[in-house]
């Protein structure tokens, strides 16, 4: 996130785009509807469904899946025609704002409406209310990011902020919220393929000799794969290990069949998790892990917030500490880490990451901080870009729409997208062992709209078999005007009905996140349900 969660607060008005955020955030879906609620923050939401903060939104914006450019550069289309973008702003502080205009010319709202779906006056009116805000936040997450134009989207996100001045102050920006309590953290520490901590660059060679230097070894100068990509090079063989931490890929990954049938293919797989899951049953090696209470360490959550994590309790048996188990594999390949403790880890983290410079757990004894914090002197950073960018001037992206990978077709004919619920979390490796959770939902469903249940002969309740080009799956039908009319929805935590045997793992070429949201399947009546049946 570009600014704080209490910028929430703070704003006139919030645009929540391809999140459900009541239900996948509920701490900070609180704080939007609280703002809504007694602060009289307006609120867009963009959505496909008819998600709890449509139903409390100024403007609900119903379009398509995988419209998001069209949508956005119709709205943009509007604030320049109207005059209403922050002229000052993008004359002292961007470029490219020429090319942008061009571009969005061609996206009047009749193109827009065609493309999205969304009526051509919900548009005009969600640009007009968005433009007019003193202060207003983009909140995404991903439905904008799960896409094979998920870089595009986030391109024209950060387009239409830049254009109304929104970003570098209190109450403005782009929050992206992430989906786990680390993933801030576990990129900022380098999990990515491509940078080490801090997101510098593996294949600078400056940065490469500054990291031999700290951990005296060679390293190399080719960024590694994402997780699908290394799904296909277990496939092919090029990939004859695996160590997964934390992870559970045969519940996660998009086209799940595939996916089983490349990790078969590994010589070896190592699985560190704090329970048993579906990818452990593959393993070869188990280690077990310690969860959070009992271990230390630190989290930096969605705001960039670094906050100390303190031992409550003993891990049980031989479990131990992610950083432990790290450091005795190390050992016993021989290269000695010789960490004794988590402050020791944090000291090297901020020895070699300009933006945690200044970070320490003795520091972190009062309350958390927010990266950038480059020395012990600094106090962190609520917002972001306050009078320069990280490259100077911003720049204006123009963004072409690409339609998603597939389509309906009559073999085909309704678009499932796949998220979360609030009972259940991720892969239901934890959320499915509350049994109080479990009893709230104890079963998958799919989602869809009223129009579609009555043309496929379907109701609530019933069993029904979902099928795309990769796979099929059985599960029960909730009929539901939540879903739109031909886009179904399934929540990924039933291993009994593993929504992703279905996804499409078309990537996007620059991210390399698959395209979860948008993937053409068909539902058939399998079983009718049993009330239905006993009044036939």
């Amino acid at each position: 996130m570009t600014n704080s969660i209490s910028d929430f607060d703070k704003a006139d008005l919030l645009f929540v785009i391809g999140s459900n955020t009541t239900e996948c955030h509920p701490i900070i879906g609180r704080f939007i509807r609280q703002a809504v609620k007694f602060k009289e923050t307006k609120l867009i939401v963009a959505d496909p469904r008819n998600i709890e903060l449509a139903r409390v939104a100024d403007i609900h914006l119903r379009h398509k899946p995988g419209t998001d450019v069209a949508l956005i550069n119709a709205m943009m289309n509007v604030i320049i025609k109207e005059n209403l973008q922050d002229q000052e702003f993008i004359d002292k502080r961007t470029e490219g704002y020429d090319e942008l205009v061009k571009t969005v010319n061609n996206y009047d709202t009749e193109r827009a409406t065609e493309i999205t779906g969304v009526p051509q006056d919900e548009i005009n009116a969600a640009a007009r209310l968005f433009a007019e805000a003193d202060s207003a936040i983009v909140t995404y997450s991903m439905g904008i990011t799960q896409h094979i134009t998920g870089t595009d989207n986030v391109k024209s996100l950060a387009n239409i902020v830049m254009l109304t001045g929104n970003i570098g102050r209190e109450g403005t920006g782009l929050s992206p919220l992430r989906g786990q309590n680390n993933v801030q953290g576990a990129c900022d520490m380098g999990a990515l393929p491509n940078v080490y901590p801090g997101y510098q660059n593996v294949d600078n060679s400056e940065i490469q000799k500054k990291f031999e230097s700290a951990w005296g070894c060679k390293l190399s100068a080719k960024p590694g794969l994402t997780t699908t990509m290394m799904t296909d090079a277990m496939h092919e063989g090029r990939i004859k290990a695996m160590f997964v931490v934390g992870e559970n890929p045969l519940m996660s990954e998009p086209h799940l069949n595939h996916a089983r049938k490349a990790m078969e293919r590994l010589a070896f797989l190592v699985v560190q998790d704090i329970f048993p899951t579906e990818t452990s049953l593959m393993a070869d090696v188990i280690l077990p892990a310690a969860v959070f209470a009992e271990k230390d360490g630190t989290y930096t959550n969605t705001e960039r917030r670094i906050q100390k994590l303190r031992k409550a309790i003993d891990p049980p048996a031989e479990a131990k500490s992610d950083w432990e188990i790290i450091n005795m594999l190390a050992e016993r390949l021989g290269h000695t880490f010789g960490f004794k403790s988590t402050a020791e880890i944090m000291d090297e983290i901020a020895s070699l990451t300009p933006s945690y410079g200044g970070i320490s757990h003795n520091r972190l004894d009062t309350g958390g901080l927010q990266w950038p914090c480059p020395n012990r002197d600094h106090p962190g950073t609520p917002f972001l870009h306050k009078d320069l960018f990280t490259r100077g001037k911003g720049k204006f992206h123009a963004v072409e729409y690409k339609s998603p990978a597939e389509s309906t077709s009559e073999e085909f004919p309704l678009i499932l997208t796949t998220g979360r619920m609030l009972e259940h979390w991720h892969t239901g490796s934890m959320s499915r062992r509350s049994d109080v959770l479990d009893a709230l939902q104890p079963n998958g469903m799919i989602d869809i709209h009223p129009d579609d249940a009555l043309k496929l002969g379907i109701t609530d309740g019933d069993i029904v078999a979902v099928s795309s080009a990769r796979g099929r799956i059985k599960t029960r039908a909730h009929i539901t005007d939540k879903a739109s009319p031909g886009v179904a929805y399934m929540a990924f935590h039933w291993s009994e009905a593993p929504a992703n045997i279905l996804t499409n793992p078309a990537l996007d070429p620059f991210a390399k996140i698959p395209e979860y949201k948008v993937s053409a399947v068909k539902a058939e009546l399998l079983v009718m349900d049993k009330e239905r049946q006993d009044n036939q």
